[in-house]
């Protein structure tokens, strides 16, 4: 029988996967519902910005509600809701049905959230970086194995299936169906936490009060803009790229343009672990290897890897204007690189910097960071911008977060990063009564 904390790492790993898939299942199909909606390039661009809309609010309320309830509760309930509009937005007749259900069934992307909570409910301290990154990065290559490689090649052109005879219906149906699988395996064998004594801690951080202290704090506002940078630019990328290689390229083939798109997310996805193995590993050997920030090895990797982020997209401009779609491909990869390397490095540090309140700040980090999914999009599709150039106007407004991260990682700042914040002050006080740690 799997050990505890690995069945459990496997639920939470498995069901984000298809919750990605499912977030990011109509971009390999963009061409075909442009075709059958009348949808123009800019259109495209809100498609794939409102797929993302609903998941900040969605990340930020399902944090506390998975700490108070647990991961296995959560879980069900999000994906039997998920995989319902999945099959509703199959059978969508107009437009405005179609983007409804998708942004219902967007929410797939709270996932998350649950399954960093979970994790981190069974792992310790100096495993929780390379434990959460093997959680976040096989989960976030849902985006490029499942939606654009996979998908693609099980519905392809000319798909006639035993409901449907149009592709993405197909796609969008029998996902749905699988999610709602997935929601009722996860309540069956999910548990929600390593020990009673966790799970009573867990609860009792429960409280607007105490989400609200949190949310403010130094630590939480710079690694939640950090996320913004780089989570939602995945966001963005998973959602844009294949349209981007399509219009930009004149690469019409549905599955070549989908292949070159999935590099970015296979990329973004399966090298995630890599940066939360190296903030343990910085973590543990404790030697500084920048001139700055020193003492603070966790923030000196996470830094690096923000830097490389904001570098990557001035390069991918530079690529596109080369014209060579394979040049664009390479940028686009690296540009995956950056972001698995720094999203492992910021949610190794989210459960470090606050273990008892790792939903709620998860929440927090991974709502506000989605909002990125939503706003680059916008930019890249922007129509008084050509193609190539958005992407290096996104870099430019990375450099104030850069500058934000700089500031908070300074030793004597960075110490006191979980106690000092804005707009709250004081803590609030702390309810309920200990509960033993034999238990």
């Amino acid at each position: 029988m799997i050990e505890g904390k690995y069945k459990n790492l496997l639920l939470a790993t498995a069901m984000f996967n298809l919750g990605f898939v499912i977030w990011f299942s109509f971009a390999p199909f963009t061409g075909g519902i442009a075709d059958e909606f009348g949808l123009s390039v800019t259109q495209l661009g809100i498609v794939s910005s409102a797929a993302v809309i609903a998941v900040p609010l969605g990340r930020i309320v399902i944090g506390p509600l998975t700490d108070r309830y647990g991961a296995p509760v959560t879980a069900c309930v999000t994906m039997g809701i998920v995989g319902t509009f999945a099959i509703v937005s199959a059978f969508a007749q107009s437009y405005e049905v179609f983007i409804t259900s998708r942004v219902i069934a967007s929410l797939s992307g709270i996932t998350f959230v649950i399954g960093i909570q979970h994790v981190s409910e069974w792992f310790e301290e100096e495993e929780l970086g390379t434990a959460e990154g093997i959680y976040a990065g096989i989960g976030n290559a849902g985006a490029g194995l499942g939606a654009y490689f996979t998908l693609p090649r099980i519905f392809g052109e000319g798909y006639a299936g035993p409901i449907f005879s149009t592709n993405w219906r197909a796609a969008f149906f029998y996902t749905g169906v699988l999610a709602i699988v997935v929601g009722v395996c996860y309540y069956l064998f999910g548990d929600a936490a390593k020990s009673r004594a966790k799970r009573e801690a867990t609860k009792r951080g429960v409280s607007f009060e105490q989400w609200l202290y949190v949310a403010t704090r130094h630590g939480a506002v710079v690694l939640s803009a950090a996320y913004v940078m780089t989570f939602g630019l995945e966001l963005a990328m998973n959602g844009w790229l294949g349209t981007y290689y399509r219009k930009g390229f004149g690469q019409e083939d549905l599955v070549i343009a989908a292949t070159f798109a999935a590099t970015f997310s296979i990329a973004a996805g399966l090298l995630r672990p890599i940066g939360g193995y190296v903030s343990d590993l910085a973590a543990r050997k404790k030697r500084d290897f920048l001139p700055w920030f020193p003492g603070r090895y966790r923030e000196q990797w996470t830094f690096t890897t923000l830097v490389f982020v904001v570098l990557t997209m001035f390069g991918m401009t530079a690529a596109g204007y080369t014209g060579n779609i394979y040049a664009a491909v390479a940028a686009a990869f690296l540009v995956g690189i950056g972001c698995a390397f720094a999203e492992g490095a910021i949610f190794a540090q989210v459960p470090s910097m606050f273990p008892d309140d790792s939903g709620s700040v998860a929440g927090v980090v991974g709502g506000i960071g989605s909002s990125g999914g939503s706003i680059y999009p916008l930019i890249f599709a922007a129509p008084f911008l050509n193609l190539h150039l958005g992407y290096a106007v996104v870099g430019v407004t990375m450099v104030p977060i850069v500058a934000l991260a700089a500031w908070v990682f300074q030793p004597r700042i960075a110490e006191r990063a979980t106690e000092d914040g804005w707009i709250v002050g004081e803590p609030p006080e702390p309810s309920g009564s200990a509960v033993s740690a034999d238990d």
